[in-house]
């Protein structure tokens, strides 16, 4: 497996399956990877992880400073995992000095549906840029997103459609801990207490799948959390889709998504489900 630094490394990967992470990679990413290594276009140009902590999807600077970077565990793990390259570039290589970055018109799904767009004001911005530029230096055949950050996957699939980019966007879905609590590099921050209430965020989602509407769904995860301590940022069933709510009485139907952002302690965890109203 190899270790690249510099754009001009990445020719021979041109089709690559990419995976797109800010690293501090977990079990969660190794699933990405030996998935990525089983899929048909692996088989060709192989799988590359890129490792980028990009500065233009924090709103917070602290946010930015307090990020995790551990590269060379990050490298383990990719090549334990079946990753041929991992793609560590500097800021300059991403976003050269002197070079402006095309404006990208952000679709509908990152700025109209109050989630994750209310909460981080410019985070998808910044990541519709930094995407579309490591797909410009990778040059992948196919991109792969975990479903985690549900709302983040659909902004990549809108912006890819929006700017007719050749690039198929597969998702996979959230690796969990044995006891429910999505997988994120974030819960390192979890105290042993906290840890616990964490998964009420599972928990919850499993709870709106015993409601009747979306209206109870909501009151469901918004009882059970608040019932841990979490601080809710939001807790609601949308289109899977657009984000944006069902019309009044939808069941769903496949097409529902129950989506959650809470504060445990003083980490922020995000997690999301399939929804349809209970039968």
């Amino acid at each position: 497996m190899e270790l690249i630094t510099h754009s001009a490394q990445l020719g021979p990967f041109a089709g690559c399956v990419l995976i797109p992470t800010m690293g501090a990679l977990h079990g969660g990413h190794s699933r990405l990877v030996e998935l990525s290594a089983l899929r048909q276009e692996a088989s060709g140009s192989g799988v590359v992880v890129s490792v980028f902590v990009n500065p233009t999807q924090f709103n917070d600077p602290g946010d930015l400073a307090r990020y995790p970077r551990t590269l060379e565990a990050d490298v383990e793990l990719c090549r334990a995992a079946g990753a041929n390259a991992v793609f560590a570039p500097t800021v300059e290589t991403v976003y050269p000095r002197g070079a402006r970055a095309e404006p990208i018109l952000l679709p509908a799904v990152a700025t109209q549906p109050g989630l994750e767009d209310a909460h981080r004001p410019g985070h998808f911005a910044g990541v519709c840029q930094v995407v579309k530029r490591l797909f410009e230096l990778a040059r992948p055949a196919a991109a792969v997103f975990g479903e985690k950050d549900w709302q983040q996957l659909a902004v990549i699939r809108a912006m890819v459609a929006q700017e007719g980019l050749a690039v198929r966007i597969v998702p996979v879905q959230t690796v969990r801990e044995a006891d429910g609590l999505a997988m994120s590099s974030r819960n390192v921050f979890l105290s042993a207490e906290d840890r616990v209430r964490a998964t009420s965020l599972s928990a919850a989602l499993c709870e709106a799948c015993a409601a009747r509407s979306a209206a109870e769904a909501q009151c469901r995860m918004e009882g059970l959390l608040s019932a841990a301590g979490a601080a809710i940022e939001y807790a609601v069933v949308r289109d899977a889709a657009t984000l944006m709510p069902l019309p009044s009485g939808a069941a769903g139907g496949g097409g529902g998504r129950a989506l959650i952002a809470a504060r445990v302690g003083k980490v922020r965890l995000i997690d999301n489900a399939p929804w349809s109203a209970a039968v």
